[in-house]
């Protein structure tokens, strides 16, 4: 009798399971998913490559388990992939997962995008859709895609153009030859993938124009973490190296970024022959210095030498000549171990010196950041001149320092905590006004952004006219 009634007991309460199992369930219609986000939006990338990984959390706010009857993407076929993978499982498509009550799943996503005939960067959209007692629900997915001229080991052998298109991404290296000239026309963008590099053994002409500049940087479009791209991060391609019997090259209207090595030109011990010639361009951003050189002939104007870990600008022998230009570090990633600016010179009297001495001179230029304005040493002798130019130091006048402004603060607007590095000039800057005109040659009147350098009477220091900001725009 006993037996008879367990046996009853038992198969009542396996019954009743089922329904025990259902009622912990809602299938409200009213009752649904609630997501971290109701758009995924993924960072700019080349055609044909996958995405980094983004994610989003999906939630049951109710106090019951909610069952998710199907979870599919759509908008495959217009160029766009999409993967997914649902709280640790990958997929196409998932049925019946569950999410027990005030819980949440995690769900992946990464997109790749077919290359088009696009030559601008464009979107790619899709859904991913959530079906929960009879409702859809969707999160938006966005993908932008960039189509390139890809190239590795390229070697110029005869005298090209590019074209401004398309980009171009130089995988490894891309070699101008002896006797070659390649010409990069305005609004053309470079990027480089990790180590690669430029190297000219004949001649490069970077052409750009005001508001329409060449662009040299890394091929990394996404973020490093939140919001900060990596755009900001150095080191992340070689740089341009221009080899010791290149001669003519021009940097004009050029924007490069991201380096380790920045410019590099190799000593000729040739000084008749212009070596380089740098116009209205910002070189910014290495990890180790944006401009180095050894015993050749540069000229600059107009330009921003910013931000490297080893100094700025770093040079030995040779003839040079910076009219309004700006030298400045707050470099962010390390300390900075040098000067802002090297110069390696050696006074006339030594003579056991068989290279070209220094003939260098800095006109109405800033030099100010995080270290030390010039390299040690007395240039008294020397054929070093800086004239009319704020120097964070404080010092006099002397024979090779001329009307300068020492211990100034030009007041730039970079704000390094929120990775703002603007190297213009602030109302209060002391480097208004100071310059001297008859220094400024006629290259050299307009900025960068178009600004006259002679509107106003007076001269600016540095490569960037002062303009004045507005109350309102100090908001």
């Amino acid at each position: 009798m006993r037996s008879l009634l367990f046996a009853i007991f038992t198969f009542v309460l396996v019954a009743s399971l089922p329904s025990c199992i259902e009622d912990n369930f809602t299938t409200s219609s009213s009752d649904t998913l609630v997501f971290s986000t109701d758009t995924l939006s993924f960072d700019t990338v080349f055609t044909g490559e996958t995405t980094a990984t983004h994610r989003f959390l999906v939630y049951n706010r109710h106090k019951k388990q909610l069952r998710i009857s199907d979870i599919s993407i759509d908008g495959v076929g217009d160029g766009a992939h999409f993967y997914m993978n649902v709280d640790g499982r990958s997929g196409e498509r998932f049925s019946d997962i569950e999410v027990r009550g005030n819980d949440s799943l995690y769900v992946f996503v990464t997109a790749r995008v077919d290359e088009t005939s696009a030559d601008t960067p464009f979107d790619v959209y899709g859904n991913l859709n959530f079906v929960t007692n009879g409702v859809l629900q969707t999160v938006t997915l966005r993908a932008a895609g960039q189509n390139a001229v890809t190239v590795s080991d390229w070697t110029i052998r005869e005298n090209t153009a590019l074209t401004a298109d398309r980009p171009y991404r130089v995988m490894d290296s891309l070699v101008v030859d002896e006797g070659a000239t390649l010409r990069i026309p305005a609004g053309t963008t470079v990027y480089f993938h990790d180590k690669a590099k430029i190297r000219v053994k004949g001649t490069l002409l970077m052409e750009g124009t005001q508001g329409n500049p060449v662009r040299l940087r890394a091929d990394r479009l996404d973020k490093v973490a939140g919001s900060i791209p990596f755009q900001l991060m150095s080191g992340q391609w070689d740089g341009v190296h221009y080899d010791k019997d290149s001669y003519g090259n021009e940097m004009a209207y050029v924007e490069m970024q991201g380096s380790s090595s920045g410019v590099v030109v190799d000593s000729c011990g040739v000084l008749d022959k212009r070596k380089l010639h740098i116009f209205n361009s910002v070189l910014h951003n290495s990890s180790s210095s944006v401009l180095t050189a050894a015993h050749s002939w540069i000229d600059a104007e107009g330009s921003e030498f910013s931000d490297a870990s080893e100094g700025v600008v770093n040079l030995t022998g040779g003839k040079y000549a910076f009219n309004n230009c700006t030298f400045a570090n707050y470099y962010l990633f390390s300390a900075i171990t040098s000067p802002l600016l090297t110069l390696n010179y050696v006074l006339p009297k030594d003579k056991s010196y068989d290279n070209p001495l220094m003939d260098a001179e800095f006109n109405n230029c800033v030099v100010y950041g995080n270290a030390s304005d010039i390299s040690e040493g007395d240039l008294k002798g020397s054929a070093v001149y800086l004239r009319n130019c704020l120097l964070r130091s404080k010092g006099n006048d002397d024979d090779n320092f001329i009307n300068c402004v020492w211990g100034g603060d030009p007041k730039f607007y970079t704000v390094r905590k929120d990775y703002i590095f603007d190297y213009r000039l602030k109302n209060e800057s002391d480097a208004i006004g100071k310059g001297d005109m008859t220094l400024c040659p006629d290259a050299a009147r307009f900025d960068m952004l178009g600004n006259d350098r002679f509107a106003s009477g007076s001269l600016d220091l540095g490569a960037y006219v002062w303009i004045e900001q507005k109350e309102e725009e100090k908001q």
